[in-house]
């Protein structure tokens, strides 16, 4: 039974997909996703490079038509573009022959409203986001806050009721990114703009953290949602509050740990040639390793990610890949370090190549490549042969598998790759 209590959906995703279709192949974005947003949210949507987030973002606002299941707004299915939201981009999308005043004031033109009420309205809006006496300039005179300054406003003009935001600080230095998302969360909680709800797609946990009110966290291949949080925390928000960073630790617990779950699951249910290969790079996950072991051998991951200088999507393959290879696992939001992941910490370089090349060896397509190799006459194979074979099983996955293969190759020196002849070979003699 419906909450009375609570606000209705202005938006409803119900079992959407999106597919991609080409003469060789199908490649799916999302499939059965979920979504609702409701007045007075503000939504993060996130997730690792390539689970469809931006793909989302087009649908909802109209810029993509959904392959199947159905987009309502206001309990009506969309057609077309989403006349009630508008979407600010990362790359500021602004027009570089238009003043800032004519960039702000192009929607309203668009809406018919006369030249006087036009100039007056968006006028308003340059000095609302802060840039009054930046109204003659040109994009090109202007610094990246302050032309994502431009596009905030510009979006605003047409007073949507969701407002839509594609990693729309990504692009900027940190303090120009802090400063805009201090004036934005201002705008938004001091109602001084009309709109209803807020739906923005991130790579950063503490972003999400710090502006939202729900997070919806997607998993990939397909894009999937994993779960959707809400945040009790008031705001404003401090980054060094426990609370904070609770929450911050059961992201990333929520993140890396469903993540793994799904990639072990899947590996289970593909033919053995099929299995996952570890994504992250070996120098990565020995540097983990170390700092687990420095550490006692528990370690949260925001922290271990902050300390690593590691970004959400350079963190999560060096945890899989530790998880993969027997080194750490996940145990709610810390990475615990094994038996054998104290061992390699521990070990020397050449007994670390020892423990990397077994444990790889374990993997099919690791076994196969190396025996392929070790029965070929001179030990080369062109990596056309390992693809032809990989295809029919794993598709267009097969090429990025064979890049893992010879990336771990290499550092267990079981074998490598050379450029000039474009084949797989193994050193002898």
């Amino acid at each position: 039974m419906p909450d009375p209590d609570r606000p209705a959906a202005l938006l409803a995703v119900r079992n959407v997909a999106k597919c991609y279709r080409t003469n060789a192949s199908t490649y799916t974005a999302l499939a059965n996703v979920d979504l609702e947003i409701r007045e007075g949210e503000f939504v993060c949507l996130l997730g690792p490079s390539g689970c469809g987030k931006s793909t989302l973002l087009r649908i909802v606002t109209g810029l993509q038509r959904q392959t199947s299941g159905e987009v309502r707004y206001r309990d009506q299915e969309l057609v077309g573009v989403n006349p009630h939201a508008t979407i600010v981009f990362q790359s500021f999308a602004l027009y570089p022959w238009l003043t800032v005043l004519e960039n702000v004031a192009l929607p309203l033109r668009a809406r018919g409203i006369a030249g006087g009420l036009r100039q007056a309205r968006a006028l308003e809006l340059i000095d609302l986001v802060g840039l009054h006496g930046f109204e003659s300039a040109y994009p090109r005179e202007l610094s990246g806050g302050m032309r994502q300054k431009v596009g905030f406003a510009r979006a605003l003009a047409s007073e949507p009721e969701l407002l839509c935001l594609d990693e729309p600080f990504s692009a900027l230095d940190v303090l120009s990114a802090e400063a805009l998302r201090g004036e934005l969360l201002e705008l938004w909680i001091g109602r001084k703009i009309p709109t209803k709800a807020i739906l923005m797609v991130t790579h950063n946990i503490e972003e999400a953290v710090l502006l939202g009110s729900r997070i919806v966290i997607m998993g990939k291949d397909p894009g999937h949602v994993i779960a959707s949080l809400e945040l009790s925390l008031r705001q404003p928000r401090v980054r060094t509050d426990t609370a904070f960073q609770s929450v911050v630790d059961k992201v990333y617990a929520l993140v890396a740990g469903s993540g793994m779950a799904e990639a072990e699951a899947k590996a289970a249910a593909r033919v053995p040639m099929a299995r996952p290969l570890p994504s992250g790079r070996p120098n990565a996950v020995a540097g983990l390793t170390e700092r687990l072991a420095q550490e006692g051998g528990r370690m949260d991951l925001s922290r271990l990610g902050k300390e690593l200088g590691l970004s959400l999507d350079e963190l999560l393959p060096v945890v899989e890949s530790a998880a993969m290879l027997g080194f750490a696992k996940v145990e709610q939001d810390d990475l615990l370090l094994a038996p054998l992941g104290r061992t390699f910490a521990e070990a020397s370089i050449p007994a670390r190549k020892e423990i990397v090349a077994a444990r790889v060896l374990r993997n099919p397509t690791m076994g196969w490549i190396h025996e392929t190799l070790q029965e070929d006459d001179n030990g080369r194979v062109a990596a056309e042969y390992f693809l032809d074979r990989l295809r029919p099983t794993i598709g267009d996955a097969a090429q990025g598998q064979l890049d893992e293969a010879i990336r771990w190759g290499r550092y267990a020196e079981l074998f490598s790759y050379d450029d000039d002849t474009r084949e797989v070979y193994q050193e002898r003699g």
